[in-house]
């Protein structure tokens, strides 16, 4: 015999609040129709649920049992309508994030911690690719949404963007490199040193191709290339290589002592890096309040970066 959910939270109702019409109150019912659910369900169990003419009701050792699956009922349906309410709040759910290698893991990465700490039941899932792979795969709805630098008059049409910080490139080494802590140097100086090239199909690959090219410096020489940004952090760190980084990766490393910039002005890129998302494919609250946190962790981090730069990196 199958018995229905919701009777079966009536028959708890009534046993645990003492009677129809409280039981009927706690459940925002009216109290004829509780009345009725409970002479349906005897006529189908074929057995009284409440002793006859007892007054305050006395509940049946049937009804008793039958009040126990109902409370289970009743803690199922809270919890469900609770985790229904946290997924509409944006508190729980997954976010499929995409972006570029050195930002995600030299900028990004930090926030994503600091993000699951205020919101533990969001699972992240994040990927590495360039501008144009991540367009593809927002446009194919296999990401919500893409961290990248991106040149805004080259964004697909079907795809929006936000950007989070100016594109600001330069030349890093190791604390502990000779050059590192001049307060200025000439091109003849950096001349001498070994070069990380950043993966070949990086936008930073480009750029350090076009930096190196306007500070006058045609032949150079490679002795890493590709790499994540730890093996390349790791590199540095252990030799007078020198290499183009973002400054936002190196401000992060600062704590860490691993990344050192040097004062030579270069050009920097047409680029900004950004949020990127396809404005057509429905959004998550759990994404929303994602991408809100990074738009305010940009907020707070975009004015302290270009203070550093302008006060420890131009006056040293």
């Amino acid at each position: 015999m199958k018995l229905d959910a919701r009777h079966l939270e009536i028959i708890a109702a009534i046993v645990d609040h003492g009677g129809l019409t409280e039981g009927a109150e706690a459940l925002g019912k009216s109290q004829p129709s509780v009345s009725r659910t409970v002479a349906m369900l005897e006529s189908r169990v074929g057995a009284r649920l409440f002793e006859k003419n007892r007054r305050p009701l006395q509940p049946t050792d049937l009804c008793l049992a039958l009040a126990v699956e109902g409370r289970k009922v009743l803690a199922a349906n809270k919890t469900a309508s609770a985790l229904v309410r946290r997924y509409i709040d944006g508190k729980s759910g997954v976010v499929r994030v995409g972006g570029s290698p050195y930002f995600m893991d030299g900028v990004i990465s930090g926030m994503i911690a600091e993000f699951q700490r205020a919101f533990p039941d969001i699972r992240i899932e994040q990927s590495y690719a360039y501008a144009a792979e991540l367009s593809r795969q927002l446009e194919s709805n296999a990401l919500d949404v893409a961290i990248c630098p991106m040149d805004v008059s080259a964004l697909p049409e079907h795809l929006s963007f936000s950007p989070l910080l100016d594109g600001r490139n330069v030349i890093a080494c190791a604390p502990t490199h000779p050059l590192a802590g001049k307060p200025s140097l000439r091109l003849s100086e950096i001349a001498p040193y070994p070069w990380i090239a950043p993966p070949v199909d990086s936008p930073l690959y480009q750029d350090l191709r076009s930096i190196l090219a306007g500070i006058g410096m045609i032949d150079f020489k490679v002795s890493f290339s590709g790499g994540t940004l730890a093996s390349i952090t790791n590199i540095l760190t252990r030799s007078d290589a020198l290499t183009v980084l973002p400054y936002s990766v190196v401000f992060m490393q600062r704590r860490q002592q691993a990344l050192a910039a040097l004062p030579i002005r270069i050009n920097h890129p047409q680029r900004s890096l950004g949020q990127m998302w396809s404005p057509t494919q429905a959004e998550r609250p759990s994404v929303r309040r994602f991408r809100r946190f990074v738009d305010a962790e940009f907020s707070n981090l975009r004015s302290t970066i270009m203070k550093h730069e302008q006060n420890t990196l131009w006056r040293r």
